[in-house]
């Protein structure tokens, strides 16, 4: 313990000088992460890190999943939930199918079975790469708000394609009238359970007496569990996360007060960033041993590295492709229910956009390692090795290359100017004008009689907006600060009905709540 404990901490370490490291560049972290997993596999000295298989999803998938499912905007979700589902399980089917044919048909000892494992652990997108790196540059709302829903769930198919092909390669069969069922259990009872036991969380954080450390104990444990029960009831756990994920996002203003849900957001930024740094340092750890099994099995590294860049070529072309699929059927079948477009630059342009957002990361990493290292009759699990030096090159490569060009991509092509939205300080500025007329007419409709020879009241109506900047803050006696806190809980109201009209962006909406938390924690100590 005393000499792991230290390489730990260095590890932890090593990831935070990685983003600092990433800021300074102005380049998404993941990229630096993949590259220093590599970096540290030609180390010497360093201690081969082995960690028991079954253990990799448990502990790395329902926290990653959970906090993405906690943050992306499920109003986006249900306006582009054609383009989304499509993307999530048409185009994931796809993907892995096409990787399978490859992988049969150019990689000697694959079979299908195996191809297909290897097509659901590498057809999902990663969310936090994406995000990490459109963060440098403008992209439509419609189309973050696709990638951000098709993130979510693609993550949960891929997962089931990789559950299915787990136990074919495992039996050597595949039936497919009980792959049927099995598969609509797994999709309906992992969504029920996790709706379920996130209803039951609910109410917990409501009728307990919790206090804001306790509150976020809670839900650390809330998608260890839901994926838990939904396992040991042989149901999809992934679904379980991301629907019951979804569920307590929409309650968190009911369920969490103002210092819990402050709290809660700092906490699970932390506890997700950890988790993405240590996932690609264990790979790092794990390739020597993995390269030295490669060798054993007679197949050179240098082979095994072009099969891993035929894998991503096809990864890279497969969505693309389907991304042009899907706008042409909908012009097609469906015009009506496109998004607006001023010229047909924007709308062409779209789906390549969309298509070089592909990236990979912790998600396919984490399913790569969670294959058993034996089968149930004791012999060695088929390409093992093969199957991570593929993965781990799938990442390595849509990171560097589609990561790196991405901001220069689109600012190149100019794609964001040909398609100008209003910007954000405009809207921002719009909802908070109309949040400061619903404040004035609030105060203003209940509390008239009382503002007339009231300071303080008459201070907090003319300057509510300079209060944080108050050199004194005297004027805020009991009576001040109950009538200002009850105006906060009126504009969370009123931000919520807001955020109902679909032109609105929920993003800015839950920008100014947390605002209006800071602010009610700021009364906690006046």
């Amino acid at each position: 313990m005393h000499t792991i404990l230290p390489f730990l901490l260095a590890m932890i370490a090593a990831i935070v000088l990685l983003n600092m490291w990433a800021n300074k560049l102005r380049i998404a972290y993941p990229i630096l992460l993949v590259v220093a997993g590599l970096f540290v596999s030609f180390m010497p000295g360093l201690p081969r890190v082995k960690i028991n298989p079954d253990l990799i999803f448990f502990i790395f998938l329902p926290p990653l999943l959970f906090e993405a499912s906690w943050n992306v905007s499920f109003k986006e979700m249900k306006k582009w939930w054609r383009m989304i589902g499509s993307f999530a399980f048409i185009v994931v089917f796809f993907t892995a199918l096409s990787v399978a044919i490859a992988a049969n048909h150019f990689i000697p000892g694959f079979t299908l079975a195996l191809g297909f494992l290897l097509g659901g652990i590498v057809s999902p997108p990663d969310a936090v790469s994406t995000g990490a790196i459109t963060k440098f540059v403008q992209i439509p709302k419609s189309t973050s708000a696709i990638l951000e829903g098709e993130s979510l769930l693609n993550d949960a198919s891929s997962l089931i394609i990789f559950r299915f092909a787990l136990v074919a390669v495992g039996t050597g069969q595949f039936i497919w009238q009980e792959a049927t069922l099995s598969f609509l259990w797994m999709v309906v009872g992992g969504a029920g359970t996790g709706l379920l036991l996130a209803w039951i969380f609910v109410q917990a954080h409501k009728r307990l007496p919790l206090d804001p450390q306790s509150n976020i104990a809670l839900t650390l444990i809330e998608p260890y569990f839901m994926y838990w029960v939904a396992e040991e009831i042989h149901c999809s756990g992934v679904l379980a996360v991301v629907s019951g994920g979804l569920f307590l996002s929409n309650k968190r203003l009911i369920f969490l007060n103002s210092t819990s849900r402050i709290q809660s957001f700092s906490v699970w930024e932390s506890l997700v960033f950890i988790l993405n740094g240590v996932v690609f340092l264990i790979i790092g750890l794990e390739l020597p041993e993995i390269v030295d099994g490669l060798r054993a099995e007679g197949i050179p590294l240098r082979t095994a590295i072009g099969q891993g860049i035929l894998v991503t070529g096809v990864l890279i072309a497969v969505r693309i492709v389907s991304a042009y699929a899907a706008l042409i059927a909908t012009l097609v079948f469906r015009p009506g229910v496109l998004p607006r477009a001023r010229s047909n630059r924007r709308r062409w342009f779209m789906p390549l956009l969309i298509g070089w957002t592909g990236m990979r990361g912790v998600v396919s990493l984490a399913a790569a390692l969670s294959i058993p290292i034996t089968l149930d009759n004791g012999t060695p699990f088929p390409h093992r090795n093969l199957i991570l030096v593929i993965t781990f090159v799938a990442i390595l490569l849509t990171l560097l290359v589609q990561g790196l060009t991405l901001p220069s991509f689109i600012n190149r092509a100019r794609l964001y100017e040909s398609f100008p939205e209003e910007p954000e300080d405009q809207r921002r500025q719009t909802m908070k004008h109309g949040l400061k007329q619903h404040s004035y007419q609030f105060l203003r409709q209940k509390y008239g009689n009382e503002l007339d020879g009231h300071i303080g009241l008459e201070k907090f109506l003319k300057k509510w907006e300079e209060r944080a900047k108050a050199s004194e803050d005297n004027w805020m006696n009991d009576k001040t600060k109950s009538i200002f806190v009850e105006l906060l809980e009126s504009q969370r109201q009123y931000l919520t009905e807001l955020n109902k009209d679909p032109k609105v962006d929920e993003d800015l909406i839950r920008q100014q709540l947390y605002q209006i938390d800071l602010e009610e924690e700021r009364l906690r100590v006046v």
